[in-house]
């Protein structure tokens, strides 16, 4: 690995950074509690070597696929360092996206999740989505329940991601992680394979197209625990995504399948705290009968209202969990405002000492 690499990474590790950008024409950023700053050690001398630095991270297999699809997804361990990886090409130059991932998994407590996040852990079966924007600590929470079933129960828990991010050490559990392109050709192949594998709990990295989201919930119909992650804003925008990967034909009986199956939905998005750092802000749904039914009946419209009816059984609101950030002085009304999905409602909450 080039040395001008290794010292932007270990930059990045010491300022707590979440992600390293770099570029061919753009001096190196890393991202600090959600905003992107400019790394100040870095010349503009040194941006000659950056093709040279971005393919020392490549193996030459991995340089040869590079050339192949043009962009390219993989883990690297560096020291005691884990990164998630994305190389890709912009205006015909090279460029590279790089995540830090701790090498601890965090506990529910230190993510500062609600209490009803611990209670997934304890399910046997079922389907549990977590979901918000991209870089929202989907993957970290997703692990951290994880970790916590692997440290208080002996099952099997198999992964499977692109590519594999937390590497969860077994403790009680075993723990099988396999990786796309190293230990398995497609997830729709492993998820079908790890039915014979002897499973527990399962984790889809990512539902990407119909024939992974089907097989994901032919696996929890079978009586396993799945987890997995969607790019999506809310809870009901999940489950409006995931019925509508499949043609009209068959969008009722993946509704029926659906909501004999959905547990429970987790929607993130990390907000940057007054006192450094960053929060979450947390929408939950819980798989009640009333939201089964809207799921069974194509009325997924109804599900933000029955949230935001449900507190008495665990389900929390993003505007109600917005708003308790603000009121407990751990973050601006302002941050709270640029990312809550209904705004009026949530500026209502903040005038007025409604229960949250």
């Amino acid at each position: 690995m080039h040395t001008k690499v290794k010292e932007l990474l270990t930059l990045a590790i010491n300022n707590k950074a979440s992600d390293l950008h770099l570029s061919s024409d753009v001096l190196p950023k890393i991202r600090l509690d959600g905003k992107l700053v400019d790394v100040t050690n870095f010349s503009e001398a040194d941006m000659k070597f950056m093709p040279e630095m971005i393919l020392s991270l490549l193996s030459e297999l991995q340089k040869k696929k590079l050339e192949e699809t043009k962009e390219l997804d993989f883990s690297l361990d560096v020291s005691e360092s884990r990164f998630r990886i994305n190389v890709y090409f912009q205006k015909g130059m090279l460029a590279v996206a790089l995540r830090i991932i701790s090498s601890e998994i965090p506990s529910l407590e230190s993510l500062n999740l609600p209490d009803i996040c611990r209670s997934f852990c304890s399910v046997k079966q079922g389907f549990i989505l977590v979901t918000g924007p991209t870089g929202q600590g989907k993957s970290t929470t997703v692990a951290s329940i994880l970790n916590e079933i692997n440290s208080s129960s002996g099952c099997h828990i198999v992964t499977v991601e692109d590519p594999i991010e937390f590497l969860i050490k077994p403790i009680k559990s075993i723990v099988s992680q396999r990786e796309l392109g190293h230990d398995t050709l497609s997830f729709p192949g492993a998820l079908r394979a790890c039915l014979r594998q002897d499973p527990n709990v399962v984790f889809v990295g990512e539902m990407r197209d119909l024939e992974t989201v089907g097989t994901a919930l032919t696996v929890a119909e079978t009586g396993h625990l799945v987890f997995s992650t969607l790019h999506t804003n809310s809870a009901s925008q999940a489950i409006d995504r995931i019925i509508d990967v499949f043609p009209e034909g068959s969008k009722a009986q993946i509704r029926l399948q659906l909501a004999s199956v959905i547990t429970a939905v987790i929607s993130q998005r990390l907000l940057p705290s007054i006192g450094g750092g960053r929060l979450p802000a947390v929408e939950v749904m819980i798989a009640t009968a009333a939201v089964k039914n809207a799921v069974r009946e194509g009325k997924t419209y109804m599900i933000d209202n029955i949230i935001q009816t449900s507190a008495d059984v665990g389900m929390i609101g993003l505007e109600a969990s917005l708003a308790k950030l603000v009121k407990s002085g751990k973050v601006s009304e302002e941050e709270a405002v640029a990312r809550a999905l209904r705004v009026s409602e949530l500026q209502s909450r903040l005038r007025n000492n409604s229960k949250l």
